[in-house]
């Protein structure tokens, strides 16, 4: 049974996440489909990517990925079908493809679209059924689409960095107000080189060490460790971090809030 995994942006208050469904459904109704999210904030690159490439790598090979995000970002003529590592991924030119692969995909093509038909999401999604459709029944992914060599590029967000220190910025906030930067694991220990550090964040508040699990501290209490998928995670034990501590989400859209909060978090090595 074919797996389909959707990830979007555009809610679950009205109709069009249940008709996501039934459009891949017409095309083939033994196809097994996962919602991953469709609570990604309208514009926010990084967010959909971290959350994308998270999810991707936890399913096994052959499973396709629908990921509408900003799909209306720009007029288009056609739409992206990519295969990398064994997966198949659908979304929009917008160059969201190349932050949450961090590289260039093995494979893409366009899905063209016709010019008489007017956009709109359920318009893309039957675009997309037809083009897994056709792959589930023995096309490659070169018959189904035309080869594009100039995608749209995004560079995945990155921390900045000197000598003694590490800055990222915070890419996601979960359901209990934990608080995501864009800090994994390597890149700590890269830059550590086995120094002691101090994480510090809205200007006053300091880490000064790792926790392996949410009950290292007393209840209250803040801490830091690193998440499932190997980024850096602020979170307070039993609290919501975010809310305690002002933090938000990184926005390219900053400067249309007149909101005080802190999208920043340093580590200090010494």
């Amino acid at each position: 049974m074919p797996l389909i995994t959707l990830i979007t942006d555009i809610g679950e208050k009205d109709f069009l996440a249940g008709a996501i469904k039934g459009q891949l459904l017409r095309y083939q109704q033994d196809l097994n489909i996962i919602d991953i999210t469709h609570s990604l904030s309208p514009f926010n690159y990084p967010q959909a990517a971290y959350v994308a490439r998270n999810a991707i790598k936890n399913f096994p090979t052959g499973t396709f990925h629908l990921i509408l995000v900003n799909i209306f970002d720009e007029k288009t003529d056609h739409l992206l079908l990519a295969e990398h590592n064994g997966h198949f991924i659908g979304c929009a030119d917008n160059g969201l493809l190349s932050m949450i692969l961090e590289e260039e995909p093995q494979k893409v093509v366009s899905l063209v679209l016709d010019p008489n038909t007017q956009n709109s999401t359920l318009f893309f999604t039957n675009v997309f059924a037809k083009a897994i459709h056709e792959l589930n029944n023995g096309k490659t992914i070169e018959e189904v689409g035309v080869i594009n060599n100039q995608i749209k590029i995004k560079h995945h967000l990155q921390p900045s960095h000197g000598d003694d220190w590490l800055e990222g910025q915070i890419i996601f906030i979960d359901n209990f107000e934990n608080v995501i930067v864009n800090i994994n694991k390597f890149q700590f220990e890269q830059h550590r080189k086995g120094r002691g550090f101090s994480i510090v964040f809205k200007r006053d508040e300091v880490i000064e060490k790792m926790s392996n699990n949410y009950s290292d501290v007393a209840e209250g209490e803040k801490l830091a460790l690193f998440n499932s998928a190997g980024y850096l995670e602020i979170a307070v034990n039993k609290g919501n971090a975010a809310g305690l501590f002002g933090l938000q989400g990184f926005s390219e859209n900053q400067h249309l809030s007149n909101k005080l909060f802190y999208q920043t978090v340093k580590v200090y090595f010494q």
